[in-house]
């Protein structure tokens, strides 16, 4: 049985499509369902069914796709494993963050993940943590870092931190007191126009559901994704923001924003680490999750 057939039956089984399962293998299309022809002539067996929207493991495909995970991991665990003798971890590992994160992380991780484990190497995406999420179901990220994240069958959520949420206003809507400004009760942020990310953005659901507790709602001034387009548009008095420390922090102007606390009751994101629980994790992917939980606290959780 011939590997590569084995990795492109794999992914066309997970990602139910050989269209997107070319592209997440950088592959041609056609030369992609040659392969796994070939491996069902070997077979003798139908492992796929292809209908118009896409293509399903039948019985036959559903074992396979079991076995070929286990055997393509131990394919990666002994690389691993001769990558050790040499006195080091080999393998590659695909990591997602949220943009927020990726500001304060990013560089320093990568710095680190080099001194290391040279010979290994480290992808690293921005992304949202719904896209993130389906990502790690279908193998394109090995870990990634989410936001209030829902537990479910095909991940496993360890987790990492909570970030305080603060109400983000233009300095010059800032409460004009030369004391510091008190905690605002989220019934009275509820009054206040907002420019918040679209469903199901992890800060949206949240602020909806702890509003939607004390029988109230957001007054949703403007949809936008995306951390720097939300904090120029509160600049230019669009609205206040709901974001976190390290967002404001690591934006261009941050001493263009004030931030006030947000209580009764206070908002916090839950930050978790996340990987598929279809696939063990490799040496080399265990290390790199001890690397992220250690240069987490270190980087974020001071915010």
């Amino acid at each position: 049985m011939d590997l590569r057939q084995l990795e492109y039956f794999v992914r066309v089984a997970e990602l139910g499509s050989f269209t997107k399962a070319a592209v997440a293998l950088d592959v041609a299309q056609p030369a992609l369902s040659r392969q796994v022809r070939l491996l069902e002539v070997e077979l003798r067996q139908t492992l796929l069914t292809r209908n118009g929207r896409g293509a399903a493991p039948t019985e036959a495909g559903k074992l396979l796709l079991e076995h070929g995970r286990g055997i393509l991991h131990q394919v990666e665990r002994a690389r691993e494993e001769l990558g050790r003798v040499r006195g080091a971890l080999a393998g590659r590992v695909a990591i997602g963050l949220p943009p927020s994160v990726a500001k304060v992380m990013a560089v320093p991780l990568i710095r680190e993940f080099r001194q290391r484990m040279p010979e290994a190497t480290l992808s690293i995406s921005e992304g949202l943590s719904f896209g993130m999420h389906e990502s790690l179901a279908n193998g394109r990220l090995d870990i990634a870092l989410l936001y209030n994240a829902s537990a479910s069958p095909d991940i496993e959520l360890t987790p990492l931190l909570e970030e305080p949420l603060f109400l983000v206003q233009r300095q010059g809507d800032k409460p004009r007191t030369a004391h510091k400004p008190r905690a605002i009760p989220l019934r009275e942020v509820a009054k206040l126009p907002l420019v918040i990310p679209s469903r199901p953005n992890a800060i949206r659901m949240l602020v909806e559901t702890e509003m939607a507790n004390l029988g109230c709602r957001p007054q949703v001034a403007l949809e936008i994704d995306g951390i720097a387009a939300i904090l120029d548009l509160v600049e230019d008095g669009a609205g206040s923001a709901i974001l976190s420390r390290n967002a404001v922090a690591t934006s261009a102007r941050p001493h263009a924003f004030a931030m006030r606390a947000i209580g009764a009751p206070s908002l916090r994101s839950k930050l978790v680490i996340a990987m598929s629980s279809q696939r063990p994790a490799t040496l080399t992917q265990k290390a790199m999750l001890q690397l992220i939980q250690q240069m987490a606290h270190k980087l974020l959780a001071s915010g």
